[in-house]
């Protein structure tokens, strides 16, 4: 009931520009006004929480901490409610109609200007609050101050430049907005529509938010409670709720940290990597929080792109963030937070790998294919990322893997490099060529089987001083061994070299006596430099410049072995059968190698190979 004829009253002029700013073009979802006004109802909430107690004459003292939102789609009208600390006459006049904080001129001023940069408005009421007219015909603002003896208060306006303030009995405390809905935005009158907003950026706000009668956040904001008083199903079911999952974490990391910037955050490693699993490339999805208000489902730029596997929530007060709270203004601070928690969890894997190295060994078959692509790519954590690397070894068992550091403790002393083998699996490694004369020195070598690993050594290329070296490179020297009975002459060895590079011509650049063979007849090493084996394959999958290019191998033989020493009998005494070996023996290199791009004419010699026999 009023009590008082309404007075009317000019918007200030920076206000009716911030109007317009607001409505027309501030914010690009209209929705946000949901989570504007949910915020401003649990500031004022906190408010009176502390007035509370330093006050004892509170008014109406006995009602609920809590929001209640209700929506008429009849009427098409939406209702926000909080029995917070409300507002008097001049408390309306000043927060609605005028701007009282010179942070909003700044705001404005910088708009002017072309730019809004630095612009801190999060949680002042009478800010957020005029995204209202976003979607309203009308808005209606009944407040009763918490303030015992002052009168309550409407405050009305359909936002073009005016609005009015009368005297009304019969007020609650706190504030109560109805927003008369534009034709075009009806659907924020539709129950489903504004528990769908209030589940997205509302679920954690402290008090209770009810939706025309039933509580909507019902998920407690755990990232902000001590872990000591959590307990593993409250962790499970908080995962599940914000990651839109079925099945339990596999890994969590719950800090908070005050120092050099004010973060409580949970982060949470699935299950299963679902990239591996054959779905689409994983998008970000730590949320980021401002006082526990939604400001980023998926931030791109607050976690490196090789964590986009983490789930969970980050929460900051120190966040900056422009009037809407849709975008952050300072990428330093940004910046920070990003090395602030991805150092953190590196130091978590650390300790995870150190303490628990079977479970960090699941972990890693999961998801080591992102530390690769963080080691290869981001140098400001590369270190750290290198450590967490694991492979398995010609010195481990299959299945068990090594790290770069335990590689390191068992090198001898002569030893300057630290090698590695790419192939398809462990059996292809084993049965080739190349590990031989690794394995007769006992040198220990890497087994990398995944196509990104040459990159990543590429990338990577040292680890404590130690050069990161593919065995099968040419330029590889290894210390002589014994010479065994049996193999041809150094003449004889000679004289065969020199025969095979006359017959196979191009197709190799060089034919030498090879240190590394043991058992197998010959190995052929790639003539490029710049382009191994298996970039050569990923080029000619993807149609590269240069994947077609004529292919030139260095081919080295074992004079020891029994295919050479029948040769070096053939090339003199049936030449033409012999020039067929020479063929047969470099294609077969070449299927080692990974090289032999095109077999028809391989088959065909074999035919004629068979006829002989």
């Amino acid at each position: 009931m009023s009590t008082s004829a309404p007075q009317k009253f000019e918007f200030q002029a920076e206000i009716a520009q911030l109007l317009n700013i607001v409505t027309h073009s501030l914010y690009t979802e209209k929705e946000i006004f949901v989570r504007e006004l949910v915020s401003n109802a649990s500031d004022a909430l906190e408010k009176l929480r502390h007035t509370q107690i330093t006050e004892k004459d509170i008014f109406d003292d006995k009602l609920e901490l809590e929001i209640n939102v209700t929506t008429d789609d009849k009427a098409k009208t939406i209702t926000f409610q909080d029995f917070g600390l409300g507002m008097t006459r001049a408390e309306l006049v000043e927060n609605l109609g005028t701007i009282a904080h010179s942070g909003s001129k700044a705001f404005l001023k910088a708009l002017g200007e072309g730019e809004a940069k630095n612009t801190s408005l999060i949680g002042q009421f009478g800010v957020g609050f005029y995204s209202a007219f976003m979607v309203a015909k009308n808005v209606k603002v009944y407040s009763h101050s918490w303030r015992a003896g002052e009168p309550g208060h409407v405050w009305t306006s359909d936002g073009s430049g005016s609005y009015e303030i009368e005297e009304r009995e019969g007020q609650r405390r706190g504030t109560k907005i109805v927003i008369e809905l534009k034709d075009d935005c009806a659907d924020f009158a539709q129950d489903w529509k504004v528990k769908e907003i209030l589940e997205r950026y509302s679920a954690f706000v402290s008090f209770p938010i009810n939706l025309n009668g039933k509580r909507v956040n019902t998920v407690q904001a755990l990232w902000l409670r001590s872990k000591n008083e959590i307990k593993d199903e409250e962790y499970t079911e908080f995962y599940k709720f914000q990651a839109h999952a079925f099945d339990e974490p596999r890994l969590r990391l719950h800090f908070s940290a005050d120092a050099p910037l004010s973060i409580n955050a949970l982060l949470f490693v699935p299950k299963e990597n679902t990239e591996k699993l054959g779905f689409a490339r994983t998008e970000a999805s730590v949320a980021l929080y401002c006082r526990k208000v939604l400001i980023d489902a998926k931030p791109k730029a607050l976690l490196p792109e090789w964590l986009r596997f983490l789930k969970g929530v980050v929460d900051s007060e120190d966040l900056p963030l422009n009037i809407s709270r849709e975008t952050m203004q300072d990428k330093a601070l940004i910046e920070k937070l990003n090395k602030v928690i991805t150092k953190r969890f590196l130091k978590f894997l650390e300790d995870e790998a150190k303490n628990r190295p079977d479970a960090y060994a699941e972990f890693y078959a999961e998801f080591g294919i992102f530390l690769k692509e963080g080691a290869a790519m981001d140098f400001t954590h590369k270190d750290a990322l290198v450590k967490l690397l694991r492979f398995e070894s010609s010195l481990t068992e299959k299945g068990k893997t090594t790290s770069l550091a335990d590689y390191v403790t068992r090198m001898g002393s002569d030893q300057k490099e630290i090698y590695y083998l790419i192939g398809p699996n462990r059996a292809a490694i084993e049965s080739g060529p190349y590990l031989e004369g690794f394995k007769a020195r006992n040198l220990e070598v890497l087994f990398c089987y995944e196509a990104v690993d040459e990159y990543v050594m590429s990338n990577v290329r040292e680890f404590d001083g130690k050069k990161l070296t593919a065995a099968d490179h040419a330029d590889v020297k290894l210390a002589d061994l014994p010479k065994p009975e049996g193999a041809l002459s150094e003449a004889d060895t000679k004289t065969l070299t020199e025969w095979l590079k006359t017959t196979l011509g191009d197709r190799v650049a060089e034919v030498k006596a090879s240190d590394r063979l043991v058992d197998s007849p010959a190995l052929a090493l790639n003539a490029d430099k710049f382009t191994s084996p298996h970039m050569r394959r990923m080029m000619k999958a993807m149609n590269k410049d240069g994947a077609d290019s004529p292919l030139r191998v260095n081919l080295e033989i074992n004079p020891r072995s029994a295919v050479m020493k029948r040769l070096f009998e053939t090339h003199t005494a049936s030449p033409d059968k012999a020039k067929l070996v020479a063929e047969q023996i470099l294609d077969n290199a070449l299927i080692s190698a990974g090289l032999l791009d095109d077999a028809t004419p391989m088959v065909a010699r074999l035919y004629k190979l068979l006829e002989s026999v």
